[in-house]
């Protein structure tokens, strides 16, 4: 089964593109959401990141993530150590998640698969991307972000230029129905064996 990797940078959309995939019938793994999930549910992994961060990192079973926040993101070098610890753990998940799906393909939607090298495991990737001034807009929508604190979290992510050097499909993400379109064209696309489906569409 082949597997698309979808990915972009914060407040691109993917979860809106993720949706249309699911429309048409396939599959979808949401990396991100499936971590927060294993934080919560994997006694290794909460073992694991409560010796990195301490016992703050969680109340009971319950992961603070506003505390585990403010110290990886303060830090590149307790992000690379947590992500260390969950990227695995999501990986493992993911395979035996794959093994139930009958599907054509299916789609991992993660959020750093280039910066942490999912991309590898991938067929191929879709990179999505929105002009900045939606970006943010998005997510001062979202989350009550101010802009001080999107632009730090998009330090820690690659730009669009750099992605797309790797990407091997473009989706933009700047109007819902022009969206869609592009889902369709690219799921037809995706269908065909690897070797029509070009270098980037």
């Amino acid at each position: 089964m082949k597997v698309i990797g979808l990915t972009g940078g914060i407040g691109s959309g993917k979860t809106t593109v993720a949706g249309f995939f699911k429309e048409l019938g396939i599959p979808v793994y949401i990396a991100d959401e499936a971590g927060k999930t294993l934080l919560e549910t994997n006694e290794a992994v909460r073992s694991s990141v409560i010796k990195l961060l301490g016992p703050g990192a969680y109340t009971g079973n319950i992961p603070n993530r506003k505390y585990i926040a403010s110290r990886v993101f303060s830090s590149p070098e307790d992000l690379e150590k947590l992500n260390n610890i969950i990227h695995p753990a999501v990986a493992a998940h993911f395979e035996k998640w794959k093994q139930e799906q009958d599907a054509p393909y299916v789609i991992y939607e993660a959020a750093i698969l280039f910066e942490t090298g999912g991309h590898k495991k991938c067929d191929a990737v879709i990179l999505v991307t929105a002009t900045m001034e939606e970006r943010l807009a998005r997510l001062q929508k979202r989350d009550s972000s101010t802009v001080e604190e999107i632009e730090a979290r998009m330090k820690h992510q690659w730009s669009d230029p750099k992605k797309l050097e790797l990407a091997n499909f473009e989706i933009k993400n700047n109007d819902l129905a022009s969206t869609r379109a592009q889902v369709r064209n690219l799921h037809e696309i995706l269908l065909k064996p690897s070797k029509n489906w070009g270098l980037l569409c």
